[in-house]
């Protein structure tokens, strides 16, 4: 087995629509195990356009990417699900939990859609997994009971049920205060050091990239450094 969770080898995207336009231009880089690493750049220069290939939500690209020594590129979608719901988990800038469900049953629902585990021994991870996060007291309330720094934390709660091999993120603090935003990046910080988990962050906050393990600056497409 490989230490590199994440592998993209020469990963270019091209827009058609209205003109073509190369958003992408021969990406290669990987994600170590226990990695903490973050995609910076401006607006505009593809960062996003990269995290959707690399969850390997958008497969019009051209290069080939690889997840926990398994080839990724050129699977059917039921694969490629079972791969994101398995190997990857998402941490977003809006949390999308389910305000009619309990913290509890939104943090276990990625583990039930995957089917693998009883409710019970869910049930029993998602609990760990909350005492680590410091909000074991909110396992019972309705999400829409919570605030936004504890609903980021419920998120990145349910991003770890299914134990995947390395966290995305999109902005997950770009919807937070500086105290939250905090928090957010010490769980970070935790995960990586203490339970050697990899996560790939993209975002905009040069504090954040700036006390992550490595920074891969992107520009028009390309990257500038890593």
């Amino acid at each position: 087995m490989s230490n590199i969770i994440l592998e993209a080898r020469n990963i270019s995207k091209v827009f058609t629509d209205p003109v073509q336009m190369n958003v992408l231009n021969d990406i290669s880089f990987s994600v170590g195990k226990g990695e903490f690493v973050s995609v910076v750049g401006k607006s505009g220069c593809g960062k996003s356009t990269l995290l959707y290939i690399l969850s390997t939500m958008d497969t019009d690209y051209q290069g080939e990417l690889w997840i926990d020594d398994q080839k990724v590129t050129g699977q059917r979608e039921q694969q490629l699900a079972a791969i994101r719901n398995e190997k990857i988990g998402f941490v977003f800038q809006f949390h999308y939990l389910l305000n009619e469900f309990t913290v509890l049953e939104n943090i276990t629902l990625p583990g039930r859609k995957l089917g693998k585990l009883s409710t019970q021994v869910l049930e029993d991870r998602a609990m760990k997994l909350l005492r680590t996060l410091g909000i074991e007291h909110l396992y019972n309330k309705k999400a829409n009971r919570i605030s936004g720094g504890e609903k980021q934390r419920v998120a990145i709660a349910r991003a770890l049920i299914n134990e995947p091999q390395i966290i995305m993120g999109d902005e997950p603090t770009g919807n937070l205060d500086k105290k939250n935003s905090e928090i957010v990046f010490e769980i970070f910080q935790q995960l990586s050091q203490e339970f050697n988990q990899s996560l790939l962050i993209v975002t905009h906050d040069p504090e954040f990239a700036a006390r992550t393990s490595r920074v891969i600056e992107m520009e028009d497409g390309k990257i500038l450094r890593q």
